[in-house]
């Protein structure tokens, strides 16, 4: 691996020094592991890990119409958000399928805040661009924001001790913004990818390597590690929160990815694939994702095939692995709408053998609420 073509995040020497293994993400040059993925997800699930998400994208929206045209880009209701909240949604093509997933940050009815999946930040930024109204203004702020991600039942108990902003205070989905943290200042938002209670922090690259060291001091008598993205992607499905490129993409609309709570059809602005949207859910989803309990032995993975008791492709898998949390191996699917009822009998494609699984309930995991 070249790592001196991959872009760099400013903890990549904190990593380094860890012990973090480092693969191409993307083009960048991010940790897979540390002290090894199992033992990483158990400190998030049972006391806490800290990620670095710098490779994330940012982009500032402001202007007197910013509000209207975020309405008119966006599947959710970002008119329903207050100051100082976060709001999960999606980014579609005007034939329903989606073009990101990502978060919103409100600061006023004038300035907002788009968190975007790193591999389609430039994607988005252009998208945006494309689709911007007159007196709207657009700024990517990705090359001068870093993230990071303390993510477990103890992350508030550790942040708590570096800063002095009441975090049992600070609700699900909310941020604070210029928040002091360590003596630096950062937004705290109680926000996450893993399922667990946590914070992800947004701050100055120059500050995010002092911020990552508080951060692991503090946590040292709770247990805290440092957590890569192996461990990540297990917690977020475990979790059932949507990959992109795997749950939705641009041929998996938000509808059939069970989405739909995000997807606001009878909100008055009429947003770039609303009208697909709306026509799919009147014609009836000819398929859904699903969540499958492999029944035989074998791990499925990410576009394995998925037949009914007849050997007819009814779908295909779009991620798949053995779960430490749940001890079971799992996989979402996205399946023909007359295999999806629980406790159906299907088989998946591995290498080849046809093994069975069943249809069961997401998420596969759900922490307890406090």
């Amino acid at each position: 691996m070249d790592l001196e073509n991959l872009n760099k995040t400013p903890l990549y020497q904190q990593h380094v020094d860890a012990g973090g293994k480092i693969v191409d993400f993307g083009g960048w040059a991010l940790p897979v592991q540390y002290s090894g993925i199992l033992e990483e997800i158990d400190a998030v699930r049972n006391r806490a890990g800290l990620f670095d998400v710098s490779h994330m994208g940012e982009i500032v929206v402001g202007g007197e119409k910013a509000l209207d045209w975020l309405q008119s880009m966006l599947t959710n209701d970002i008119g329903r958000l207050v100051d100082g909240q976060v709001m999960y949604t999606l980014m579609c093509y005007p034939d329903g399928g989606v073009v990101d997933d990502l978060l919103v940050y409100r600061f006023n009815a004038q300035k907002f805040l788009l968190v975007v999946n790193a591999a389609n930040a430039e994607k988005d930024w252009l998208w945006l661009q494309q689709h911007c109204w007159q007196g709207i203004q657009l700024e990517n702020t990705s090359d001068t924001t870093a993230q990071l991600a303390l993510q477990g039942p103890e992350a508030e108990a550790i942040l708590q001790k570096i800063t002095d902003i009441p975090l049992d205070q600070l609700g699900f989905f909310r941020f604070v913004h210029e928040a002091n943290v360590a003596g630096r200042s950062c937004l705290i938002s109680r926000t996450g990818y893993t399922g667990e209670d946590g914070f992800e922090i947004y701050c100055r690259p120059d500050v995010a390597a002092p911020l990552w060291e508080a951060i692991m001091e503090a946590g040292k008598d709770k247990g805290l590690l440092p957590a890569g993205l192996g461990s990540r992607d297990t917690l977020r499905f475990e979790a059932n929160l949507p990959l992109y490129g795997h749950e939705i993409s641009p041929e998996i609309s938000p509808l059939e990815a069970g989405l739909g709570f995000f997807v606001k059809l009878k909100k008055e602005a009429d947003y770039i694939g609303k009208q697909a949207l709306i026509a799919q859910k009147e014609a009836g989803l000819k398929r859904r994702l699903r969540g499958l309990e492999m029944l035989d032995r074998g791990i499925p993975r990410a576009e394995y095939p998925v037949y009914n008791e007849a050997g007819d492709q009814i779908g295909v898998i779009t991620t798949g692995s053995f779960s430490p949390t749940v001890g079971k191996n799992i996989a979402n699917a996205l399946m023909d709408t007359s295999y999806i009822e629980e406790g159906t009998t299907v088989l998946v494609g591995v290498r080849n053998r046809r093994l069975k699984a069943k249809v069961v309930k997401l998420p596969f995991y759900k922490r307890e609420a406090k």
